[in-house]
Parts: C-alpha cells; structure tokens; sequence
C-alpha cells in the first residue's frame, strides 16, 4: 500500500505538470512563445549568500569574517549566486552556467521571448523560483522570489541577471510583462551583472515588486505567467550601425 501510494502521488503530480504546461502553451501560443514551467524552491533554514553577508557586515560597521587561507584570492573568481542555497562553490564567469545546471539542476531556455510560468505561489517565504534563459549569445539569469521585506506581508520580486561583466549588461533590455484578465502589468530595465549580488537588487528594490493582491490578480489556480523578452539597448545598436 505504501508503494502504490509514493507512485499514485507521483503520477498525480506529473499529471498536474503535464496540465499547466498545456495550459500555459494554450495560452501563449498565439504569441509564438516558448513556455517554461517552473517548480519553487523553498528552504526552511534560508542561509543568506556570501555577498549579502558582507553587505549586512558593512552596513553595520563590522569588518567581513576573514580566513588565515584566503590570504591570496583571485578576484576574478565569481562566487556561487544561486539563491536558497549556502553554496561554498568559486569559479570563474565561464564556467558558472555549468555549475547551475549541473549541481543546481536549474534548466536553461532558449528563445528571444518565453513565458516563465512560476507554480504554487501560496507556499510561505522565502521561495525563489529560478531559470536561465539563453539569448542574443549570452545566458541571463531570472529570479522570483517571494520574500518578506516586512514581517507577515511578503512580497515576489522578480529580476534579470547577465552571466557575465556589468559592461556586457548594459548593452542589453530586459522586459517582464504580466497580462491577466484584460489587466497588463509591464517592467523594462537593464539587466544587471551576475558579479552584483542578486540579494541586494531586491533589498534595493531594482525588479519588478508585487505585493500578494498583486500578484492574486495575474495568478490562475496559484501560478504567475511573466513573459520574458531581451532586446539589445538602443546605444548599443546605434553604436553597431555606425
């Protein structure tokens, strides 16, 4: 009896996959896009990243925790940025799009425009909801998160990283588009740098910022649609044409 309820649960859950992936396809079909559907990642003991810890350190005027064999450190070596995780993983820009997917297990899409479809929106913070999305010869990073800048009213953040150099970043245009119910909500900015810390561009508030009734009003059945396109910036076209 325990073994087929662990494979009835199983097979329930992969029917529900399998429906709101067709949902989602029927719906942005009509738009050319390809659909994405992401699972959350919650972690009930939420370790803080590296960077964001330096960051809280420097705001309180308490020097960075140092180590007797970090003397010498390369400072072209990029730490892990995958949210939720206290990942102690270094490497270098090239390689970091291997490291997510091969120890984060987070899936890439390719496609000038996809709709990033994030499920089980009611699950308590902090969550994240994570993709890369390959585009334009470069690989850009998407994060969701719900998280609570104020205790019991929890917001999603939603941003765009490059995996690569804040000169690569600013030649590029991301926007994120939610649409629901003859309602259109809309956020354009440049991505930023994957060397910038993905904590501290939501603390800032430089992302596209839902409160829960918000983000109620473009969810169906506790899924988020948000398209997703990527265009090179107007500068950096100019400067091509000339």
């Amino acid at each position: 009896m325990l073994f087929f309820t662990q494979c009835f649960g199983a097979v329930l859950d992969l029917i529900h996959l399998r429906f709101q992936h067709y949902k989602a396809k029927r719906v942005f079909s009509a738009a050319g896009q390809l659909v994405c559907v992401v699972n959350p990642t919650h972690s009930l003991k939420y370790a803080p990243s590296r960077c964001a810890a330096a960051q809280e350190s420097s705001e309180q005027g308490i020097p960075p925790p140092c180590h007797h064999h970090e003397a010498v450190h390369d400072p072209q070596l990029v730490p892990c940025t995958c949210p939720l995780f206290s990942c102690p993983w270094e490497g270098h820009l090239e390689v970091v799009v291997s490291h997510l997917r091969q120890t984060h297990r987070i899936n890439i899409l390719q496609g000038a425009e996809i709709v990033f479809l994030a499920t089980d929106m009611h699950l308590p913070a902090p969550t994240d909801w994570i993709i890369m999305h390959s585009c334009l010869g470069h690989q850009f990073l998407l994060v969701l998160r719900k998280q609570e800048k104020y205790e019991g009213h929890p917001q999603f953040f939603a941003t765009m990283m490059l995996i690569g150099t804040p000169t690569q970043a600013d030649n590029f245009t991301y926007r994120l588009e939610l649409n629901r119910n003859q309602r259109r909500l809309k956020w354009e900015a440049t991505p930023r740098s994957i060397l910038e810390c993905v904590d501290s561009v939501i603390s800032d508030g430089d992302c596209l910022v839902l409160n829960t009734s918000l983000a109620q009003l473009f969810s169906d059945n506790g899924s988020l649609a948000i398209g997703i396109a990527i265009t090179t910036s107007k500068v950096h076209s100019s400067e091509a044409e000339m």
